[in-house]
């Protein structure tokens, strides 16, 4: 049976720029396309999540603006409850993609808006929410005091808790928020931020792993592009998960999200671990044959299609 999983989450308006190359600073450059759709990092993940098979629901907030529309229109569409979402007075976010068409990498920048002026009694008022969710999914998108209170009354609940910390953050993230995760799932560059330390192998990535583990995260789901993800269990068992390829890339931008998503989903269904992470790798890797972010997440039949041809 599947449960709930609640995510605690920005939405912005993804405006993507596609060029040959990215711009140097000062430079001007002729793009080659242009699109405006649904994006934030929890927003991407609840509609991962929900397009994967599972239930969702979304606590957000938004401006009463257009943008806004596009927030609770994409919702609507992929089947998320929206009723813990609230609008407000201040504008929705956005962000700025620039995309490398000949590398299909990315460069972003976001400004939260609305989502940023959640509340720590807004926050309770949805305790009750929360600690009925089967799944907690957060990111950093948010203001790390209220992703931490969020994760704690989680964890304090027994909620299985996800912490996606992207963006990292300019500062360190305290231990004691790490502790409440049941899973911290970093990227390469996010864990380098995380621990200041290189990760550009298998073997850099499994000493940031531990490195957060003595920290406190309990275990470290690090993604690795094409490479996968590397798993590092509270038993101290490292594990690598291959990537799935299919197709050919044309856009990297959703797929963390996408992992995040297929991999709480997957959790919510109470898949055995590696299961769990490999059903992540395979909606991620769908995800990257694909333009945009939100509009890229496969659906359930397109994740289990590919993970049985492997």
């Amino acid at each position: 049976m599947t449960r709930t999983v609640l995510v605690l989450g920005s939405f912005v308006a993804d405006v993507a720029f596609r060029a040959s190359r990215l711009p140097a600073w000062g430079e001007t450059l002729m793009g080659s396309g242009f699109a405006l759709g649904p994006g934030g990092k929890g927003s991407n993940q609840a509609v991962a999540a929900a397009r994967a098979g599972a239930q969702v629901q979304m606590a957000c907030k938004l401006g009463d603006d257009p943008f806004g529309d596009l927030a609770r229109k994409t919702w609507a569409e992929a089947g998320i409850d929206a009723s813990l979402t609230k609008n407000c007075g201040s504008a929705t976010g956005a962000a700025a993609i620039l995309i490398d068409e000949a590398r299909g990498e990315n460069a972003i920048i976001v400004v939260p808006g609305a989502c940023f002026t959640i509340t720590a009694e807004e926050l309770d008022a949805m305790k009750g929410v929360i600690r009925s969710a089967h799944i907690f999914l957060t990111q950093l998108e948010m203001p790390v005091s209220i992703v931490e209170r969020g994760m704690k009354i989680a964890r304090d609940a027994g909620v299985t808790t996800i912490l996606n910390p992207a963006p990292a953050p300019p500062a360190p993230l305290p231990d004691s928020m790490l502790a409440l995760a049941d899973f911290v799932v970093p990227n390469e560059t996010e864990a380098a931020i995380l621990t200041d330390l290189p990760v550009e192998s298998v073997e850099q990535a499994e000493c940031a792993a531990v490195a957060l583990q003595q920290r406190g995260a309990r275990n470290v789901i690090l993604t690795l592009g094409a490479r996968g993800a590397l798993v590092r269990t509270a038993d101290g068992q490292s594990t690598i998960v291959d990537a799935f390829n299919a197709g050919p890339v044309l856009e990297t931008t959703g797929a963390g999200d996408a992992f995040c998503g297929g991999f709480a989903a997957a959790l919510a269904e109470d898949k055995p671990l590696l299961d769990a992470v490999r059903f992540g790798c395979a909606t991620a890797g769908i995800s990257v044959t694909r333009h945009g972010t939100a509009p890229s997440m496969p659906k359930r039949s397109e994740i289990d299609a590919l993970i049985a041809k492997k």
